[in-house]
């Protein structure tokens, strides 16, 4: 059953679209962290998906509902919690919008013991954001079960034609297997990836690089999907803001607008990328 919030949200529109949405901001728990966020998004006009554990669930649900306009809640769930199906619904039942960032599972992304979370995602029209490539270690003196091989971006691949309403997002395009994230993203509809995180600081000098990649533009074939825009529209915006750090927003906006000028993605490719594509997204209807 929908909670009486869920359906204040339901009913109520997010208003004009905002120049930015932000795919990918890790709330660190600390209250003080939403006030400043907010600030700086009012400050952007930006709209920010917020990445929420389960034991902040009830504080950042009110707070969204302070601020709809600029936050969209996220719930991070683990896909080898035994309630994570529960959870999925608790953070659907909240007004959350999609789940994430998913990592560090026990198995690959893809193994069908992770169905039921999946299924359950696709029919409340949940986003879902994944963690792709290779992943951080913030403590290397303590032991733990984490592999980047189970978190693959070819792992997608099968996940997004299993569940073709279910959208999905990658994040980090893969590092570094950016070749084949952008690949499937290519025949895949349902499947988008933000440059959050390292990728687009080592390829500070070598932006162009990315044009090798997202190469299908304008190109007509048997071989590539039917489709007039910019293959960099397989991108959106990701900021991968954590631990409290918003200079991280604005460092990761900066390092998009030189890529993609550098690569000539025209601003109307853009405008979707920083914004359109998760906005027509997110008007689609909620279950």
């Amino acid at each position: 059953m929908k909670s009486p919030l869920l359906a204040v949200l339901a009913c109520a529109t997010l208003g004009a679209q905002p120049k930015i949405i932000d795919a990918h901001v890790h709330h660190n728990g600390d209250a003080a962290f939403l006030e400043k966020l907010v600030q700086r998004l009012e400050a952007a006009d930006a709209l920010a998906f917020l990445l929420t554990a389960p034991k902040d669930l009830d504080s950042v649900q009110s707070f969204i509902a302070k601020h709809p306009r600029r936050l969209v809640g996220f719930g991070s769930i683990r896909l080898d919690d035994p309630n994570a199906v529960a959870l999925v619904d608790r953070f659907h039942a909240a007004g959350f919008r999609g789940l994430g960032e998913i990592s560090g599972p026990l198995r690959n992304f893809d193994d069908k013991a992770y169905s039921p979370i999946y299924e359950r995602a696709e029919q409340h029209g949940m986003i879902v954001l994944f963690h792709t490539g290779v992943v951080n270690r913030p403590n290397p003196n303590v032991s733990t079960d984490v592999s980047v091989d189970r978190m693959r971006v070819t792992l997608l691949d099968n996940i997004a034609r299993r569940y073709p309403k279910l959208t999905l997002i990658g994040a980090h395009l893969g590092n570094p297997d950016y070749a084949w994230a952008a690949e499937i993203g290519r025949w895949n509809p349902n499947l988008y990836f933000d440059l959050s995180g390292s990728t687009l600081i080592k390829k500070q000098e070598d932006y162009t690089f990315f044009k090798s990649i997202f190469w299908w533009s304008g190109v007509v074939s048997p071989h590539t999907p039917k489709s007039a825009v910019s293959a960099f529209e397989k991108t959106i915006f990701g900021s991968d803001v954590f631990g409290g750090d918003l200079a991280e927003f604005d460092g990761a906006l900066d390092r998009y607008h030189k890529m993609l000028d550098a690569c000539g993605v025209s601003l109307v490719a853009q405008a979707k990328i920083f914004s359109g594509t998760l906005w027509k997204i997110l008007q689609g209807p909620r279950k």
